[in-house]
């Protein structure tokens, strides 16, 4: 059911938001330090692993698809709240996340592309009449 998906981001979130607070009173900071991203980061984590393990139902990765989709507006949603120009006044510790993040973020990327290959992209025909959508995409 499409409920589970939802259930199963709520768990992520409570999870993300309390790790977050932790993170916060470790680096001295009276707030969530990335408790959304790493809430995603858990939903990601939990869909695959039901995944592979037979555990994901259609109508689950449904609620949990929907709910991913969300993910950008959220963020977006809960980054106009913040101040950076205090934050940046406050110490170097904003930009220094920043650069840490964007650096991490790009290490994972290179990695995940250099050890998940995938399969090949089938060869495109180019005749227009094969394996072309009619008008409108159907």
């Amino acid at each position: 059911m499409i409920v589970y998906g939802v259930a199963l981001l709520a768990v992520c979130t409570l999870a993300g938001v309390v790790i977050g607070d932790f993170l916060g009173v470790l680096m001295g900071v009276k707030s969530n330090v990335g408790g959304v991203g790493i809430a995603m980061i858990l939903l990601i984590c939990a869909r695959l692993y039901m995944h592979r393990h037979g555990g994901m139902s259609k109508e689950c990765e449904f609620g949990v698809g929907f709910w991913g989709a969300m993910y950008i507006p959220v963020v977006v949603a809960m980054a106009a709240q913040q101040n950076v120009v205090t934050a940046l006044h406050g110490g170097p510790v904003a930009l220094i996340a920043a650069v840490g993040s964007v650096l991490l973020c790009g290490a994972t990327i290179a990695l995940i592309s250099r050890t998940n290959k995938g399969e090949p992209l089938a060869k495109e025909s180019l005749d227009p009449g094969v394996n072309a959508a009619p008008a409108g995409g159907r």
